[in-house]
């Protein structure tokens, strides 16, 4: 592995998916994990005062936004189980 295949990883962990396999599920799941990934992150800068509530208010309503748009494209939940 490489020294930026190493950051990467350390920095954008990935757990290995374990629901119901579709590809639909599997793009939503990294999707959905990306999300809460940047949101911690933008919690943090929040946290130490390197952005403002109403920053990270926005920032995570607009990433909430992309992440209810891949669900709907995805046709994840239209189909019953």
């Amino acid at each position: 592995m490489t020294e930026d295949q190493d950051k990467e990883n350390f920095l954008y962990p990935k757990a290995p998916y374990r629901g119901d396999f579709t590809p639909e599920n599997m793009v939503f799941n990294s999707n959905l994990q990306e999300f809460a990934q940047k949101v911690m992150y933008i919690c943090n800068l929040e946290t130490n005062g390197k952005m403002s509530i109403d920053e990270a208010y926005q920032e995570i309503k607009h990433l909430w936004k992309k992440l209810k748009h891949s669900k709907k494209g995805l046709g994840i939940g239209d189909k019953p189980e």
